[in-house]
């Protein structure tokens, strides 16, 4: 099929018509809002038998499911436009929503604590269980090193005013911040997202100019910032001190279901292979006229010539390529095309970055990002499919079976990348075409090993250091540029003092550590793609397999159970490593002079 004339804004009536005005979303929030009430009440009136369990948990996720919905959809509107003050009003209401939700949840947790042992293990094996045991064993568990529930429930509900509102004063941050560039004799206002995406423009005087004005931007905004920044690290480090957890790194492992061997392993033998890709660097860099990148180089096209791409050839681009070794993930991206589940306009006063999110009482996903043609943008609407594809093959499984891990999740959006990478290569009809696509390969390979691990060596020592008292934005400077000179091996000439504060994700409060999962996600995805393209379209529905257990276990047994091997050491990840490092040394041939 054909795909033109496609819509960039996404169709969002069906799930509630008419947008922060609707009254149907209103109606729901307080139907939440009464319901959360009667939870509480039924799980504090409680009296334990097999069926009383079975129900309360049925009730657990179908309210789950239907504020999760509510939850995505507010997210949708202030991300597709970050002034819609009333959708910011609804976030309010329903942060207060989930800080009840949330107490309930730890008096459940305290219910799941009080069963013996053996009546445990005989409710979990249940049939009605058998999909969510590995999530109720889960819960039970990390129940048991937690605070009681008086105490838990105190954290959450002063969450609401405290952890949570500095995330939220960072997106009025980011709402308020316009970007002044000259392009092309023109000035032109760009929001944060449409600034970052200047940094693939083939003009370096633009991508300089830009990045000057937005390092300006984020230094005026510096104090808000680290006052956010300081404020969500703090909040964690006392929940960490109370619980008796001494290790920053705990909960984000705890969150990923893996083990802090697996991490290790996955940086160590990143942080020994990084000479090849420091190689590329200085060979893009030769390629530009340059003795070294900036920080503003290093996504920056090596010429002009069939940089970009519509959006229309782009969607085609992706669904033909996904064809070729995944015929039903190509099926379910052509449907999110055509019935409007994307927001790609590139225009001002949207969020910057890009994400997919689901409403599950739908069964439904949407993506968001800001679409400008270039070879990055076509990667992230590849990388966002994969995403809601995972969520797709899901969607008949319990709620509970359905919270997967983050870095999982980036295992599935990774794996569609790839195809697209992949193939594109292969199909490159001129060396040029090659190169260039050799190069958009090398730069996500160099975002994950040395992007991602800088961000990693930042956040773990800033966490660190706030055990001992808040940091200055001078010392959050100093952090971030050491990090990004240790993580780059110093390939770069100059870097990004501000990065610390204009990336969204250090601000996010419910996910700690937003990074390591995504370059754990690549290099996962990397051993199923080798594997996938052993075997061939046929391997989709072992890859579908894998997906519906990813929130079944944790991800050591996943890799055991569905490709034989063993996360826990170097040498699994080495091999994916190999994979990159093979691109960057066609690429290395093929530019030689």
């Amino acid at each position: 099929m054909l795909l033109q004339d496609l819509r960039q804004t996404w169709e969002l009536d069906s799930v509630f018509p008419g947008g922060s005005e609707s009254k149907e979303l209103l109606a729901e929030i307080k139907w939440a809002e009464e319901e959360v009430k009667v939870l509480a009440q039924k799980i504090d009136k409680f009296t334990f038998s097999n069926e009383s369990f079975v129900n309360l948990i049925s009730e657990m996720q179908a309210f789950s499911e239907r504020l999760s919905t509510t939850g995505s959809f507010v997210g949708c509107l202030i991300a597709q436009d970050v002034k819609d003050k009333k959708a910011m009003a609804l976030r309010g209401r329903l942060e207060s929503v989930y800080a009840s939700f949330s107490n309930v949840g730890s008096a459940l947790d305290k219910q799941l604590m009080e069963i013996s042992e053996d009546t445990w293990k005989d409710v979990v094996s249940m049939q009605e269980f058998k999909d969510i045991a590995f999530t109720l064993n889960e819960r039970r568990m990390q129940a048991k090193e937690k605070l009681g529930i008086s105490e838990e429930s105190l954290i959450n509900d002063l969450a609401v005013d405290g952890y949570h509102a500095w995330s939220t004063l960072y997106d009025l941050v980011v709402g308020r911040i316009n970007i002044k560039v000259e392009i092309d004799g023109k000035e032109e206002e760009l929001s944060v997202g449409q600034a970052e995406n200047k940094y693939s423009n083939p003009d370096r005087k633009i991508r300089k100019d830009t990045f000057e004005k937005f390092v300006e931007a984020w230094d005026n905004e510096g104090e808000f910032c680290a006052a956010s920044l300081n404020h969500i690290a703090g909040f964690r480090n006392e929940i960490y001190k109370h619980r008796g957890w001494k290790e920053t790194l705990k909960e984000p492992l705890a969150i990923n279901r893996m083990k802090e061997e697996t991490l290790t392993a996955m940086w160590d033998a990143i942080s020994s292979q990084k000479d090849i890709f420091v190689k590329y660097l200085n060979r893009k860099a030769e390629l530009l006229g340059l003795e070294k990148l900036s920080w503003y180089d290093v996504d920056a096209p090596l010429s002009s010539a069939n940089s970009k791409m519509s959006y229309d050839e782009s969607a085609q681009f992706i669904v033909e390529h996904f064809r070729s070794l995944a015929p039903k993930m190509a099926d379910f991206s052509e449907k999110a095309f055509l019935k409007g589940w994307i927001e790609a306009e590139d225009r001002a006063g949207k969020r910057p970055g890009g994400f997919c999110t689901g409403f599950p009482t739908k069964k439904e996903t949407r993506i968001f990002m800001t679409f400008s043609g270039t070879p990055s943008n076509v990667s992230t609407l590849a990388h966002e499919l994969g995403h809601a594809f995972h969520s797709d093959v899901l969607k008949e499984l319990p709620y509970y079976a359905t919270n997967y891990a983050m870095n999982v999740a980036e295992t599935a959006s990774t794996f569609a990348e790839m195809i697209v990478a992949d193939a594109a290569v292969t199909n490159a009809k001129t060396k040029e075409e090659k190169i260039a696509l050799l190069e958009d390969k090398a730069q996500r390979s160099v975002a994950f090993f040395m992007n991602i691990h800088a961000r990693f060596l930042f956040e773990t020592r800033m966490y660190e250091e706030r055990k001992n008292g808040q940091l200055s934005v001078e010392r959050l400077c100093e952090l971030m540029e050491e990090a990004q000179k240790e993580a780059f091996n110093g390939a770069l000439v100059e870097y990004h003092p501000y990065f610390w504060a204009s990336k969204l994700h250090f601000y996010i409060t419910d996910v700690p550590f937003y990074n390591f999962p995504y370059t754990f996600g690549y290099l996962f995805s990397a051993g199923i793609y080798a594997k996938a393209k052993e075997e061939g379209p046929s391997f989709e529905e072992k890859y579908i397999a894998l997906l519906q257990d990813t929130g079944k276990m944790e991800v050591e047994e996943l890799a055991q159970k569905h490709l034989g091997i063993d996360i826990t050491k170097q040498d699994f990840w080495l091999k994916g490593i190999e994979l990159a490092a093979a691109d960057v040394e066609e690429f290395l041939e093929l530019t030689q002079h």
